[in-house]
């Protein structure tokens, strides 16, 4: 790209880089691009004027059944065009959305709603039957369906709202913690836009949008990673296309026939498209990069992306609490030799600041390891109504991410795990993901995940579970050779676990508590 083509990018969207606020977008790309394609998804299509027509109904018809601005609304279902446009209504007037895995148990489902304290459901095509239960909640007015949505997008009569500001609410995601009951995290306008300004002062190829893109939304919407994508694309003006739930089939077809240009995906998700018949079929001359998370990328399942899709690769990690994305590995830092930068998680995002801390507070030094601290407009408000956890996550506009890792001299992060999942193997740490880092690339092992197992000697072992690839046999004395050429001693794999899959959440990542609970059944202390 040269510099004038990125100038041009530049100038595109300068104009936008003081807009925070869903409405404001809306009215902007409304106004600008009104014929432009805004929602593509198998329920619902609008072009952007229509979208600013849709959700001026949304947030009328929300206030007038009583609804005010800090009130909360849920979304039982998958992705949807329905979904994002109730979504974008609602963020209008600072009625709050609050989107709830489908995959959850309605136990589970019913937990989030309640403690949302939402005044109106919303379900999905496919789940009008938990009309009868979901929509019995107490605190609900209204349950309706995603047919009764639609009619109501297109026909509740549009009133004058007072808009919301930057400051206010708009967005609750519920953290898939592994352990006790979700917490749901509130972002408002500000963390979900704020960043635009910092990276308009800091222009990159990847970070500038042309006018012939379109963004892929297909991780779930109860995630930061789907319902963000979601919020890239409007905020960029651009079609937002939508499906349902991940599908193979239906990637390809949208990167050939509707125009997608990037898309956000995990890397395990990542290797299903490449194993899907469908893949060497597809055109992907049109995709310009892929976003991935929740896990870094093995350097072969890299070659393979690389030569198959011809995109850029650009690897992002954040949270919840930090609205997604505070650190990013570029394409120029992805190469298919290998590097020792792709073994990070990139460098903090322009107007975000990285500390790594140690267990008493104190700022280490480059090298050292520690908890990843971050501080930034992308901060959450905190967790709802829970002064205590959010106060232990929050501290003077700082969040504790609970990532262990650290810092080089060029500042990129270097992520090892969560805190929880160390293990401590005969007074030594040790953290899954550099074990899991020293396996991949084995000739036979397609995933891997490491955990801590009880041990009478060294208090814990460690053990990794792996899947074969398709065809292949693991011999676990393979595994350890290959990990101990790799490793430390103390860190090598005392055993071997074969499994067909990883159990996953639905956001992607691995629940390594599912895999260690066999072994600590019985035990009074589990190690967490």
């Amino acid at each position: 790209m040269t510099e004038q083509d990125i100038q041009k990018l530049i100038d595109r969207v300068a104009e936008t880089r003081d807009l925070f606020t869903f409405d404001q977008f809306i009215r902007h790309w409304a106004a600008k691009s009104p014929g432009r394609a805004a929602i593509d998804s198998d329920d619902l299509q609008l072009t952007y004027a229509e979208l600013e027509q849709a959700t001026a109904r949304v947030a009328s018809a929300l206030l007038a059944m009583g609804l005010k601005k800090g009130d909360r609304i849920a979304w039982f279902g998958k992705n949807s065009g329905t979904y994002f446009t109730l979504f974008f209504g609602a963020a209008r007037a600072g009625i709050v959305m609050t989107p709830v895995g489908w995959r959850l148990a309605e136990p589970e489902a019913a937990f989030i709603i309640d403690n949302a304290e939402a005044k109106v459901l919303f379900l999905g095509d496919g789940f009008e039957a938990c009309k009868d239960t979901l929509g019995q909640r107490p605190g609900l007015i209204a349950c309706l369906s995603s047919a009764e949505a639609r009619k109501l997008i297109a026909e509740a009569p549009r009133s004058d709202f007072t808009p919301s500001e930057t400051h206010d609410a708009v967005l609750q995601l519920y953290t898939s913690g592994t352990t006790g009951n979700p917490k749901g995290a509130v972002l408002s306008n500000d963390n979900l836009f704020g960043l635009r300004k910092a990276a308009f002062d800091n222009p990159q190829p990847y970070n500038l949008w042309g006018e012939d893109e379109a963004v892929l939304v297909a991780m779930p919407c109860a995630h930061i990673g789907g319902t963000g994508l979601g919020i890239m694309a409007l905020a960029a003006g651009l079609p937002g296309v939508v499906l349902a739930e991940f599908d193979p089939p239906k990637v390809f077809d949208a990167v050939m026939n509707k125009g997608v240009t990037r898309f956000f995906i995990v890397p395990a998700a990542l290797q299903m498209l490449l194993n899907h018949p469908d893949c060497a079929k597809t055109d992907f001359s049109n995709l310009k990069y892929i976003l991935y998370g929740a896990a870094p990328i093995p350097l072969e399942l890299l070659r393979q992306c690389i030569a198959m899709f011809g995109a850029g690769f650009i690897q992002a990690y954040g949270m919840t609490e930090t609205t997604g994305t505070i650190c990013m590995l570029p394409p120029e830092d992805h190469t298919v030799e290998g590097n020792q930068r792709m073994r990070s998680a990139g460098k903090p995002l322009p107007g975000v600041e990285i500390e790594v801390r140690g267990a008493d507070g104190t700022v280490l030094p480059v090298g050292e390891i520690g908890e990843i601290c971050t501080r930034s407009s992308n901060n959450m408000l905190g967790y709802w109504k829970l002064p205590d956890a959010t106060a232990s996550t929050m501290k003077d506009g700082w969040v504790a991410t609970g990532d262990v890792g650290y810092l080089d001299e060029d500042g990129y992060v270097y992520i090892y795990d969560r805190a929880k999942d160390m293990i401590i193997s005969g007074g030594e740490n040790v953290y899954p993901a550099e074990v899991e880092s020293g396996i991949y690339g084995h000739p036979d092992v397609l995933e891997v995940a490491v955990i801590g197992v009880p041990d009478e000697k060294w208090g814990e072992a460690v053990k990794a579970v792996c899947v074969p690839k398709p065809g292949h046999t693991i011999d676990a004395d393979s595994v350890i050779g290959w990990a101990r050429e790799r490793l430390a001693g103390f860190k090598v794999p005392k055993t071997i676990d074969v499994i067909e899959a990883l159990p996953r959440n639905a956001s992607g990542k691995i629940l390594r508590r599912e895999l260690r609970a066999p072994y600590w059944a019985g035990y009074d202390r589990q190690v967490n």
